[in-house]
């Protein structure tokens, strides 16, 4: 029997969010109905409030959660009722080329729910990245639905569901860090400082983080940068070059997704280098650079997709390094809130004042 519960729904571009009766229906096959512990509130949410994403109005927000398993639909057999999961936006499909190839972490043809959540007038739904956690329950497919330890703090582990995934994965799977490499980051906010954590969990011999806001540069300190630059007040370029013997990083992560520091990326990393993007840039934003010099620097340019992560594998694992103290999950939430606030963590984002914030049920 379909059931209705509160969410938190963007109508129209720019407009402040509100709470309002969504209708979620029973799971149909391959669905399950989760009952949401946690939300982290992330900028891709606020990036569809203000219509960056599409204008697929009205959107049900909130991606980046944890919880429990109410119900599942026919043909289920990943998951259970009571099994505690990590929602995530890559349910890899097992049959597109990249899948077949063995590369199912880009999958081409990853899926969501058939159904949609409506309003209480019957007004379909836009759940964000197909999941729509910012409400007490949600309908997703059940490949969102990744199985882990349930000791784990559900505002803790909902943050890999997106952006701390995006940033240890930035790390590890895209920029490949290896026991003593040089690592730069340039952006810590809270994708930046998961690269810091990335490369300290795969053993980077320096880790320099770069921002311009001292506030991001202590909290990337405590979380494993040795070196911070603020790019505010020192040229981050040249600060990096002289951190590394004048040579550059191995690997230089961009966290803010803007030319410039784009840029910065490109000329901050030693010679055969690899620079990895994970800021997510407008689409109006452009590059240019030299093509001597990409070809001369030689090395790898690439972006990161979530991390590159593969829920199935990296969740799961990542969730016993937390459990095992050795990744500090936890420290990566500032505050806790409720489901009404979100429209204030959006502004206190805004003013650079959060890791995250995370809604709790």
């Amino acid at each position: 029997m379909a059931q209705q519960v509160r969410g938190v729904i963007a109508r129209a571009k720019g407009e402040p969010v509100r709470i309002e009766t969504i209708t979620v229906p029973d799971p149909g096959p391959g669905e399950a109905v989760v009952k949401v512990q946690a939300c982290g509130v992330c900028h891709t949410d606020l990036h569809y409030r203000e219509g960056g994403i599409n204008d697929d109005f009205p959107f049900l927000l909130g991606h980046e959660a944890a919880g429990v398993v109410e119900s599942v639909g026919a043909g289920v057999t990943e998951v259970a009722p009571g099994d505690f999961v990590i929602l995530n936006w890559r349910a890899v499909c097992g049959q597109c080329r990249a899948c077949l190839r063995g590369r199912p972490q880009y999958c081409f043809d990853t899926h969501n729910a058939k159904q949609k959540m409506t309003l209480a007038d019957g007004t379909e739904l836009s759940p964000a990245l197909g999941i729509g956690a910012f409400a007490e329950k949600t309908l997703v497919a059940a490949g969102q639905c990744t199985k882990v330890d349930p000791e784990a703090s559900p505002a803790a582990a909902g943050l890999l569901g997106c952006g701390v995934m995006a940033g240890i994965g930035a790390a590890i799977n895209t920029g490949g860090v290896g026991r003593g490499d040089s690592v730069a980051v340039i952006g810590c906010g809270g994708v930046g400082n998961a690269a810091v954590v990335g490369a300290r969990l795969a053993g980077a011999a320096k880790i320099i983080a770069a921002d311009i806001d001292d506030k991001k540069l202590r909290t990337a300190k405590e979380l494993g940068a040795t070196h911070t630059v603020n790019s505010r007040t020192t040229e981050p370029v040249a600060a990096i070059r002289e951190l590394t013997g004048g040579n550059g990083a191995d690997v230089v992560i961009e966290a803010v997704g803007r030319p410039e520091t784009y840029e910065q990326a490109f000329y901050a990393r030693d010679l055969a280098g690899t620079v990895v993007l994970v800021g997510v840039p407008t689409p109006e934003m452009k590059i240019e650079l030299p093509l001597l010099d990409v070809f001369g620097r030689g090395g790898a340019l690439k972006s990161s997709w979530y991390g590159d992560c593969l829920p199935s594998r990296d969740f799961p694992m990542l969730i016993d390094l937390y459990r095992q103290g050795r990744l500090d999950l936890d420290a990566f939430v500032t505050e806790t809130i409720a489901l009404e606030d979100v429209e204030k963590a959006f502004e206190r984002m805004h003013h650079g004042d959060v890791l995250r914030s995370v809604v709790t049920f």
